[in-house]
């Protein structure tokens, strides 16, 4: 896990293990992906400083006609669209296809970073409609 420890809280029920989403402010069931997603919320808010109110989880969004949801979606001071992170299980290869998943969420959010991450890495971008370029580490957020 590239994430640094997170306290998160797990309960268990006669059907399922459940994770309590901070974020959301609920119990939901704890997927491979939804770990990979809980670890990068506490990454975000408690390491880099984003803030907790600029955050959004499972965002909807209309992808030709058709409904989606971002993993991740921060917003900047203005509250507009500034980063897609998209989460995927630990056993799930980063690749280009798994970009252009965020890529094509962006074409309707116009965000200027993307991020990927399955728990073991992570890939971020700053996006523009000319280029992309792959970033060392996750952005500052802007103040």
């Amino acid at each position: 896990m590239i994430f640094p420890p997170a306290e998160l809280r797990l309960r268990n029920t006669p059907q399922r293990t459940e994770i309590y989403d901070v974020f959301r402010k609920r119990w939901v069931f704890l997927s491979p992906e939804e770990w990979v997603r809980q670890h990068a919320l506490h990454y975000l808010r408690d390491q880099l400083k984003y803030p907790a109110n600029k955050i959004a989880v499972e965002h909807s969004l209309l992808f030709n006609r058709k409904a989606n949801r971002t993993d991740i979606l921060v917003f900047n001071p203005q509250f507009e669209p500034w980063m897609i992170v998209e989460c995927k299980e630990p056993n799930v290869k980063l690749s280009k296809k798994t970009f252009e998943q965020a890529a094509r969420y962006n074409l309707v959010l116009k965000a200027p970073f993307l991020a990927i991450t399955n728990g073991l890495s992570l890939v971020a971008a700053q996006v523009s409609e000319r280029e992309t370029g792959f970033l060392p580490e996750m952005p500052v957020y802007p103040r």
